[in-house]
């Protein structure tokens, strides 16, 4: 938030064109030295400490998987929708997720087996998704701000009047793990630090998160550590 309140956020270029701020590399850092300083120190995979190699990582069976700043273009656009996402992954399952909003102070975190929370300035609430089938009339589906492609355009017109809800970052997620949407097709690139942290929020409020084409659960650690196209959703029923 120090970043995020001066006038120069140091923006350079990521390798893939993507920008990268001071706030980036910072919340990195603070982030890593305190998993590291835990009694139990695992592993870390981090957007920003992303380059190691396949042969080291797959030996990971548990690890932390970090990404400090998600939505760097809402962060510079400042519209306040961006996140800190940190996930335990064991076994390539998330087994363990926060999700911070620094703008609204807004913590949602979530372990396996132990249901999904959020916490604000007011206390502690317990999430659940909304519970809809696919044929209901006015579902409302999450888009990106920034990937609203033709593909995602196609299985929107398949609903029944659906209306649509833009979001910036990992808070797509979130926005169905608090049950204010149904549906949040994902048909373009993320990566594993992307979702891992909200997908255990999601699926402890009662979503699922699978692959757009299988069904089948995300996986993560894969030896590339690109997304498969996926869909997200509250709890359907038939």
């Amino acid at each position: 938030m120090e970043v995020y309140d001066r006038e120069d956020f140091d923006i350079s270029k990521k390798d893939d064109e993507s920008p990268l701020t001071a706030a980036d590399k910072a919340a990195n850092d603070i982030i890593c030295a305190g998993l590291e300083a835990l009694d139990e120190p695992y592993p870390i995979i981090s957007e920003e400490n992303k380059d190691i190699p396949y042969e080291e990582r797959r030996n990971y069976s548990v690890f932390w998987l970090v990404d400090p700043l998600d939505g760097t273009k809402e962060f510079i656009k400042r519209n306040g929708e961006f996140t800190v996402n940190i996930a335990l992954i064991s076994h390539g399952q998330p087994v363990f997720g926060v999700v911070f909003t620094p703008v609204t102070n807004t913590m949602y975190f979530a372990s396996k087996g132990s249901g999904a929370f959020m916490e604000t300035d007011a206390g502690v609430s317990k999430l659940e998704a909304a519970t809809f089938s696919m044929k209901d009339t006015g579902l409302n589906v999450v888009c990106s701000r920034s990937h609203l492609n033709d593909e995602t355009k196609a299985f929107i017109e398949k609903l029944n009047t659906p209306d649509t809800v833009s979001k910036g970052s990992s808070l797509k997620f979130l926005i169905l793990a608090v049950g204010e949407a149904h549906l949040y097709p994902r048909i373009a690139p993320t990566m594993e630090w992307d979702t891992g942290a909200a997908q255990c929020v999601l699926e402890e409020a009662g979503g699922k998160v699978v692959e757009y084409e299988t069904g089948e659960p995300l996986l993560y650690n894969k030896e590339v550590l690109l997304n498969p196209f996926f869909l997200a959703t509250g709890n359907v029923v038939d």
